[in-house]
């Protein structure tokens, strides 16, 4: 079957079953269960509204237990277990965690993705609020901020073949379709240089194609909380003699402090998952390692499903923390 009319297809079932099990799921609730007749209409009317909330989380509740929680669940079975020759597997405790922290690879993963903590989140974040601020001041600013967003429409992959050609290296007696050798070799370089092949710096190099795409998101959200700072607190601000650079750092950035640490936290989980710049730019050899990409080389090359379950571990402890500290700010804010 063609994948356009599979995916119609999809499209008309999955609609038509939610549409489907809302109305029989109501009748069941009102005719069957809970019917509105007789001596305890009231009562059965009120029960049958504390229960009809249920029936329109049910689908999201058991869509998030068989794609969220299980898997959860059974990767950290699969972390304390190891596969026995044959079939079957076998309780081995935390083994497989002490054969991770024991390999050099995972170490590097680990200095790799702090790296990632420290440089991503600070460089997309400081970029996103100059953009914003900039141009909220030129005439073609909507122009620009739609350029600057338009990375976010890219899949990391897609993103990743485009710096990569950026980075490509050619032999000397060869033009180079590289941009930044062109512009090396320009500028009195002696010889291409294979830019992804440096350690330490091309982990620089990776990192700015995720700088690239998230600058844009960033620019975005804090574009609207600049927005939303009161006209009259900058107004007096101007009037008590306050320069621009007062203006922008003693009282807009306190102001969005909030929506800030919100885009920081909302980067930093992002680079905690990076996988697919690392695997389509260098696939985490010459010092690239990151913890992702340990885990698909461990999982599906390496076949080593408990070593793999226990770096996948590790990303979810890493993760959950800042995760339950968006939800805490979320709900302040809806105080």
């Amino acid at each position: 079957m063609h994948p356009a009319i599979q995916g119609l297809l999809t499209i008309a079932i999955g609609v038509s079953g939610c549409i489907g099990y809302f109305y029989l799921s109501n009748q069941v609730l009102d005719k069957i269960l809970f019917p509105a007749r007789g001596p305890n209409a009231g009562r059965n009317i009120n029960r049958a509204n504390m229960i009809r909330p249920w029936l329109f989380l049910f689908p999201a509740l058991a869509a998030l237990g068989l794609y969220l929680a299980y898997p959860v669940v059974e990767t950290l079975r699969l972390s304390l277990t190891e596969r026995v020759p044959g079939g079957g597997y076998e309780w081995v405790g935390l083994d497989n965690y002490a054969q991770m922290v024991a390999e050099p690879k995972f170490w590097e993963a680990i200095r790799n993705n702090m790296l990632w903590l420290i440089v991503v989140p600070a460089l997309s974040t400081a970029f996103g609020l100059l953009v914003a601020q900039l141009t909220d001041r030129i005439r073609w600013g909507n122009i620009a901020k739609s350029l600057i967003f338009m990375p976010m429409a890219i899949s990391f992959v897609g993103a990743s073949v485009i710096w990569k050609l950026v980075y490509d290296t050619r032999p000397v007696e060869q033009d180079q379709i590289g941009m930044l050798n062109a512009l090396y070799l320009f500028f009195g370089g002696s010889e291409p240089q294979n830019w992804l092949t440096i350690p330490l710096w091309n982990n620089f190099f990776l990192m700015i194609v995720l700088v690239w795409i998230q600058t844009g998101f960033a620019m975005v959200i804090l574009s609207a909380a600049l927005r939303g700072i009161p006209e009259e607190t900058i107004e007096a601000a101007i009037l008590d003699g306050a320069s621009p650079f007062q203006i922008f750092f003693k009282i807009k950035v306190p102001q969005i402090k909030t929506t800030i640490l919100v885009v920081w936290t909302t980067i930093t989980i992002t680079v905690l998952k990076v996988f697919d710049i690392v695997f389509a730019m260098t696939n985490g050899q010459w010092e690239t390692q990151v913890l992702a990409n340990y885990m698909f080389d461990k999982l599906f090359r390496a076949n080593d499903w408990g070593v793999g379950s226990a770096s996948a571990m590790v990303i979810m402890l890493l993760v959950t923390p800042i995760l339950v500290w968006n939800v805490r700010n979320a709900r302040k804010e809806m105080e």
